[in-house]
């Protein structure tokens, strides 16, 4: 493992290395460029910077490409000629510690957190809610809570909607804000957050951070890949929610660090636009608060995205390492956000940022990164050292091959449905079936008694019958709840209205 106590990103116009002090990389950073101008390399090089220097990290990897970091690159052509370039690299082909995970649980171990962890903020902009569907859903996780009612997986909620509806007055004083709407209206952007198949994101064994800071058996930091290929597409917000979930879980659970050598984690967010995109503005000013404190707890996190103007101007300006690929302008908007992305950096002499910006190579960029004392230093035109580890994808045999090799196989990859919310209020809703049972005989019985002669296997077989009938029925009774659901969500789709 390399001991540095410098971030390198590249070299500059006369081959010299450019980079920061690692004791700076938890003000965060940002890496942005047009599509194909060179970000998945870049965000590969720093990844295997952070790991070399026993940092963590956590990384969505998006396009699928960033799983190469698992296996060691075999570098031809110009990435050779690169390297031959930069005779202080000590490059060195390698493959980095990677673990892969993937909410689906099919290209990596299951990655899961529970509705009670997320909480109803986060659970609400995930649904979309209106102010008054915000309102019923903090109604019910305050049910939750005083009723001891663990929330861990959707049914869980389904079924606490359904028990308010039936039973108002447990709500006390909320009542007013839970009404029959309403909780259509959640049922119903429930049902659309499963079609998105979102429903594997909740459950247990859910993530233990403990388990995304351990480090590697040689030193070296674990990377820890979330294949969100799939996910990005099909479920944006899904994708950005578990993000922001698991930037608050970092600042609500590590402790503060103060000045250190090192970041302890270092979290990398790409296509970073959909994190703030749609955004409820209490949820946002949260968040630009998290970025702004949750660097004394040693975490670093990096924006990966097309543009700077893709991020609010509070994150932006909290940003110290900026690495900015090509971007091109054809139209006067485009023109102007060039310039403004020119003006982000602190201007050199040598260098016309703004011209620069439209004639930079694949692989090359312009970068700004913190001097000693924290100050931004003048721009550079950098060209940015390639990855030790393979530029490309892992196939499907080698990705197999690391899951079965993973540290964490078999902690998560097999879901645990314990008690919580659902099995204790369908067990409620049995004991008072039980309780609303009339206790006269049934008429099986009658007839037996009346009979007088029915009795040996043919009593026997009455009576258990009879037991048969009541079971059937209290076991109807008890699945009340969940077929009322059912109609719920069948009448939403079909176009029931709701707030």
């Amino acid at each position: 493992m390399a001991q540095t106590d410098q971030f390198v990103v590249g070299a500059d116009l006369e081959g010299l290395p450019v980079g920061q002090a690692l004791r700076l990389a938890n003000r965060h950073g940002l890496i942005a460029g047009a599509t194909g101008t060179g970000k998945t390399v870049t965000l590969q090089r720093l990844i295997e910077t952070f790991s070399d220097a026993g940092v963590a990290v956590f990384a969505a990897d998006v396009k699928g490409d960033l799983c190469g970091l698992g296996a060691a690159g075999a570098p031809q052509g110009k990435v050779a000629e690169r390297i031959a370039s930069m005779p202080w690299l000590n490059h060195q082909p390698m493959a980095y510690p990677v673990t892969l995970w993937d909410v689906h649980g099919q290209s990596g171990h299951p990655l899961r957190t529970t509705l009670s962890e997320m909480g109803p903020l986060l659970l609400g902009a995930l649904l979309e809610l209106t102010d008054s569907q915000q309102a019923a859903l903090y109604a019910a996780f305050k049910v939750a809570d005083r009723e001891g009612l663990l929330l861990l997986d959707l049914k869980d909620l389904k079924a606490l909607l359904a028990h308010l509806k039936s039973h108002p007055e447990v709500l006390g004083e909320d009542s007013a804000l839970f009404t029959s709407t309403s909780s259509q209206a959640l049922l119903r952007r429930l049902a659309g957050l499963e079609q998105q198949g979102a429903e594997a994101l909740f459950g247990e064994p859910a993530l233990q951070l403990e388990d995304i800071l351990h480090p590697d058996r040689d030193g070296r930091g674990r990377i820890h890949l979330l294949d969100a290929s799939r996910l990005v597409h099909e479920a944006p917000k899904v994708y950005a929610t578990f993000l922001l979930w698991l930037l608050a879980e970092l600042f609500e659970q590590l402790p503060e660090r103060g000045d250190a050598d090192k970041p302890l984690l270092a979290l990398f967010f790409d296509e970073a636009h959909l994190l703030f995109a749609g955004t409820p503005k209490a949820l946002q000013e949260r968040l630009e608060q998290v970025v702004r404190l949750i660097r004394s707890k040693g975490v670093g996190v990096y924006f990966v995205t097309q543009s700077p103007g893709d991020l609010p101007d509070d994150v932006l300006a909290q940003l110290g390492l900026r690495i900015q690929h090509g971007l091109r302008a054809f139209t006067a908007k485009e023109q102007k956000s060039l310039r403004a992305v020119a003006d982000g950096f602190r201007p050199n002499p040598a260098i016309d940022t703004l011209t620069v910006l439209t004639e930079l190579g694949i692989g090359e960029a312009l970068v700004g990164t913190l001097e000693a004392k924290g100050t931004p230093a003048m721009v550079q035109r950098v060209a940015v050292a390639p990855p030790q580890s393979r530029i490309g994808p892992l196939n499907d045999a080698e990705r197999a091959a690391l899951i079965q090799q993973s540290p964490l196989r078999g902690r998560y990859d097999k879901p645990i449905d314990r008690e919580s919310a659902y099995e204790l209020l369908t067990a409620r809703a049995e004991q008072a079936a039980q309780q609303a049972e009339p206790s006269k005989p049934s008429a099986a019985g009658k007839q037996a008694e009346a009979g007088g002669g029915i009795g040996g296997a043919a009593g026997e077989l009455l009576g258990g019958l009879a037991s048969q009938v009541m079971k059937t029925a209290m076991r109807q009774a008890a699945n009340q709840i969940g077929r009322q659901l059912v109609r719920g969500l069948l009448g939403s789709l079909m176009g029931g209205k709701g707030r």
